[in-house]
């Protein structure tokens, strides 16, 4: 199945690296009023403790912004001055509030001494840690209405948040929902604003990245929190996926971009609320300017009419807030622009596409020799795709092709059930069994992958107006070379046509005695 380009960077800012230890203070450890009794969590900028008011043992959390190297410190001390501007003044039920401003006073704790203190409110969680642990968000769509209530306040005070994520979203004991973390809120300045260069990678608007950064910092306006929103609500709805394919945040972001290229659909998914899928499409509508008219006061609007009704948890555990695959260049072709499906001059809107457990167009003969066991993994693979040509039967007639069902199978650098490369796999993975590991030695996971790829090609080979009649054989063509190579030669290549030829035969038997809806 192929094989990426440019794989093996080293340098790839997404591999893991082993996690720094930053300096704490102990538990004890008086701040002003507040005493702290333990952490809560660490932060690129600094540590959140669990507190305790001497006076009347009020529960606070404190943030403390850790003194930094002189080169961080302009950097650090604009953040800081951010929040305090924003957070201090906050007067709103959906806005966590910060009740004072300290300076650590620790002299036999270097790193730490002079520190800038934050006390605010306390919660229970945030919400990024709910959907990590894979338990389903308490009332979501109360969540998500508390969610856009702080954002429009924000924007009708002239702010823009710009780092709405999870992780900035907090949960009370009594069912509090705070917007948190105002390092990055900004004044608008008309219609936009300057701040610093950064932000989550995973919620940045695609126009982010094709702007440049002047004197003043990075253009933002208040529509990157609307689609930040949008990615948002996607992961409360759906138990934590992310709405753009990708292994990795960086993967994810370039997903993104495709998209708002127009050379990639929009894959919302398909257990995402019947009531907030065009709320969430509309959320996240390819640039600012087809964003512009869905403002959060609008939005405060249609979620409100929205039932608030419980959303059925996602399948797969959201264990890193991950989507169905990546997106990057895979197997000769790339989705990032040249794709070898030609340039119509102009971006269109993508199309919205469901990419899981819609109804399949088919299914597989009992006479069939396709193994029992692998009918139904093959029945809702074919279920993640809505297009019409990706079917059990063409899934089960090119894995016959592939490896005659046997998930042993090995040819070169190919493997499994799907004789899958590994990197290629790699780049697209899904859970396919929903155990929490991708592995194309397992036959759920790698059919599922093979039923999403196939279904992209099949999306690449329709914009390029190849004949319909003939997308199977393209799709067969494509799983063994590439879109671009089947759309430059506006065909099967001829290299490849005794291994189409076998999953065509293979496909006329299943499709025997088989109606479709």
């Amino acid at each position: 199945m192929g094989s990426p380009s440019g794989a093996g960077d080293s340098a790839d800012p997404d591999t893991p690296r082993a996690p720094l230890t930053p300096p704490t203070l102990p538990t004890g450890f008086r701040i002003a009023d507040w005493q702290l009794t333990g952490v809560i969590g660490s932060g690129a900028w600094g540590t959140v403790y669990d507190a305790r008011a001497t006076a009347d043992g009020t529960p606070a959390a404190v943030k403390v912004m850790r003194a930094l190297a002189p080169g961080q410190r302009a950097a650090l001390a604009e953040l800081v001055d951010r929040e305090v501007r924003f957070s201090a003044g906050a007067d709103h039920p959906h806005l966590v509030r910060t009740r004072a401003v300290c300076t650590v006073d620790a002299p036999d704790l270097p790193a730490l001494d002079g520190a800038i203190a934050l006390v605010m409110d306390r919660a229970e969680e945030s919400l990024c840690a709910v959907l990590e642990s894979g338990r389903p968000v308490p009332d979501p769509v109360r969540v998500l209405r508390g969610v856009l209530a702080g954002l429009a306040h924000m924007h009708a005070e002239g702010w823009v948040h710009g780092d709405l994520k999870p992780a900035n979203v907090l949960l009370g004991t009594a069912g509090e929902v705070w917007l948190a973390d105002f390092g990055l809120a900004t004044e608008l300045d008309g219609t936009h604003a300057h701040m610093p260069p950064l932000g989550t990678l995973d919620h940045l608007p695609p126009e982010w990245w094709s702007q440049r950064t002047g004197a003043q910092g990075a253009v933002v306006r208040p529509t990157a929190d609307i689609w930040a929103f949008g990615v948002l609500a996607h992961q409360v709805l759906t138990g934590g996926l992310h709405p753009f394919p990708g292994a990795t945040a960086r993967a994810r972001s370039l997903a993104a971009q495709a998209y708002a290229r127009g050379t990639a659909p929009l894959r919302l998914d398909a257990g995402l609320d019947e009531h907030w899928r065009p709320i969430v499409a509309d959320c996240l509508a390819p640039d600012h300017a087809a964003r512009l008219k869905h403002t959060a006061a609008s939005l405060v609007e249609r979620a409100g009419a929205v039932p608030g009704r419980r959303v059925r948890r996602a399948l797969l555990p959201a264990v890193a807030v991950t989507a169905l695959a990546a997106v990057t260049a895979v197997a000769g072709f790339t989705l990032l622009g040249g794709g070898g499906n030609g340039d119509d001059g102009g971006r269109t809107t993508p199309a919205v596409v469901t990419a899981a457990r819609l109804p399949a167009a088919g299914s597989i003969p009992e006479d069939s020799d396709v193994p029992k066991a692998l009918r139904p993994v093959i029945v809702d693979a074919a279920k993640r795709c809505t297009d019409p040509e990706v079917t059990p039967a063409l899934l089960a007639a090119m894995l016959k092709a592939e490896s005659g069902f046997d998930t042993r199978a090995s040819r070169g650098e190919e493997y499994g059930i799907a004789m899958w490369t590994p990197s290629v796999f790699n780049a697209w993975a899904v859970d396919g069994d929903g155990d929490g590991d991708k592995d194309y030695w397992s036959p759920p996971d790698a059919i599922a992958t093979m039923s999403l790829y196939t279904c992209w090609l099949d999306q690449q080979f329709k914009k390029a107006q190849l004949p319909v009649a003939d997308l199977p054989a393209l799709i067969a063509a494509g799983w063994r070379t590439s879109d671009r190579t089947v759309i430059e030669a506006r065909g099967v290549p001829a290299r490849v046509q005794p291994y189409v030829d076998k999953v065509l035969r293979n496909l006329a038997d299943y499709q025997k005695g088989v109606s479709t809806p």
